[in-house]
């Protein structure tokens, strides 16, 4: 963009799916003007019915533009609302105009006026013939929109105001390699001890800023198996603490034990009681559900750590969806969660017969209860084990909401992977599940691990390569 350009007054026109997306977008655009077209008006009209997320944020978008209007005049609306300063006064607010006439442009014939989208774009077209001196720009989250829009020769934008990340590639991985020679430029400066069989290490310098709390910190050299767990964060100062071995069969977890560095670390912060919130992320096969599932009846069963495990997962069809579900909530919620009953099988197959593993399997099914998103407003777990299953087809709002229904004791596990969303609208940069590993990486009772390597079948293995 040239600088002329930077310099030049924007309007930016608001696709309806942006306001359902974030009702309080209009505060997102600093300095710059907004303009709603009558027709996102009707639209939101038309979606606020319902207990969906989507009907939630239509009437919030509503109320949030009646709080804007209220007390002004028809004439006021005609010169624009004033949007608030920022608070720190980093900018001045610009103005959200209303559409309050007829806005008249002859589309072609092959995008009649008549479709919501392409009265949108007539409104644009109109706009910039009068407001030559402004740049208008069309901001939606439909694809197919900026392609038509582009098409017609107006400036098209994603709503990027809620990306967590510019680039995926930034994300949190939760684990950090030592650099080949790290102990001998530390040897002065590192400290060990050792305390209830846990050994731990202070190491002292200026190259640990990198360093989060519960990150794995581990040796790549082949051979090497130093891997700990960062436990305390101070100015130039990290505290280690050596990561126990779950891949020897001295600590298997519920019959399970990790393949892999990463697996293990999974394993560890499951498996720590001062960690509250875990997020595990990788593609299918790596071990999300079947490690979080061992854990978690060790837990319950075996420590009493948890009353129960809590399932749930958004219910967003991969494919077409088969229509009504029969039943109560959980028998409802059965068919979602193939995954959980695939690895509960595999969890209770054990000694004692078909008899011993249909008793061992109905123990597991009564302390695991499986909800639906749509019933989690108001509910607070007390010393529950709660899994989120798919996270990565959460918004940031669905997320917080779930995780903030934790109680005392209650610990809360995220799964995903953040390449098979199948929701309108999020992206790898937008997902629920981006945004929680991200503002949880700096918190000192939370854990997050990339898994990477695939531990369900070499054919998997090549699939998920080759694919």
């Amino acid at each position: 963009m040239s600088d002329s350009d930077s310099d030049t007054k924007r309007v930016f026109v608001l696709d309806t799916n942006v306001l359902m997306h974030d009702p309080s977008c209009l505060y997102r655009f600093q300095e710059h003007d907004l303009f709603l077209p009558m027709v996102v008006l009707e639209e939101l009209d038309h979606n606020k019915r319902g207990h969906s997320e989507v009907a939630r944020n239509a009437r919030q978008a509503s109320r949030v533009m009646e709080e804007l209007i209220s007390g002004a005049g028809r004439h006021d609306i005609e010169k624009g609302i004033k949007l608030p300063d920022a608070p720190n006064n980093s900018f001045v607010g610009g103005k959200v105009y209303f559409q309050t006439q007829n806005l008249v442009y002859d589309l072609p014939t092959s995008l009649p006026g008549s479709v919501p989208d392409n009265n949108i774009l007539a409104t644009a077209l109109a706009l910039q013939k009068q407001k030559p001196d402004c740049r208008v720009i069309v901001v939606s989250k439909d694809i197919n929109m900026r392609i038509k829009a582009a098409a017609l020769g107006i400036l098209a934008e994603d709503y990027q105001d809620d990306q967590v990340l510019d680039d995926l590639s930034l994300l949190y991985t939760g684990k950090i390699a030592l650099a080949e020679g790290f102990w001998d430029e530390h040897s002065k400066q590192l400290t060990s001890w050792k305390e209830e069989d846990r050994t731990y290490y202070k190491i002292t310098g200026d190259d640990l800023d990198d360093w989060s709390p519960n990150q794995l910190v581990y040796e790549p050299k082949e051979g090497q198996f130093f891997e700990a767990t960062v436990r305390e964060v101070a100015a130039g100062e990290r505290t280690l603490q050596l990561c126990t071995n779950y891949r020897s069969s001295h600590h298997s977890v519920w019959g399970v034990n990790a393949r892999n560095r990463e697996q293990n670390f999974a394993l560890n912060l499951l498996m720590d009681p001062e960690v509250d919130f875990v997020s595990l992320l990788g593609q299918a096969g790596t071990g999300k559900t079947l490690l979080t599932l061992a854990a978690g009846l060790a837990q319950v069963l075996d420590e009493q750590r948890y009353h129960e495990i809590i399932v749930t997962r958004a219910t967003v069809p991969m494919g077409d969806d088969i229509g009504f579900l029969p039943g109560t909530e959980e028998e409802k919620m059965a068919p979602w969660m193939g995954a959980l009953m695939d690895n509960l099988e595999v969890l209770s197959h054990g000694e004692g017969g078909s008899w011993g593993r249909a008793a061992t399997s109905d123990l597991l099914r009564n302390r695991i209860k499986i909800h639906s998103l749509n019933f989690m407003r108001g509910r607070t777990f007390l010393k529950k084990y709660v899994i989120i299953d798919e996270a990565q087809n959460l918004t940031s709002k669905q997320m917080k909401a779930l995780i903030t229904r934790a109680g005392p004791g209650t610990k809360i596990i995220c799964l995903g992977n953040i390449a098979q969303i199948d929701t309108p609208y999020l992206t790898e940069t937008t997902s629920g599940l981006t945004y929680v590993v991200d503002r949880f990486k700096e918190w000192g009772n939370s854990g997050h691990i990339t898994l990477i390597s695939g531990e369900r079948s070499r054919l998997a293995d090549y699939a998920n390569e080759h694919l």
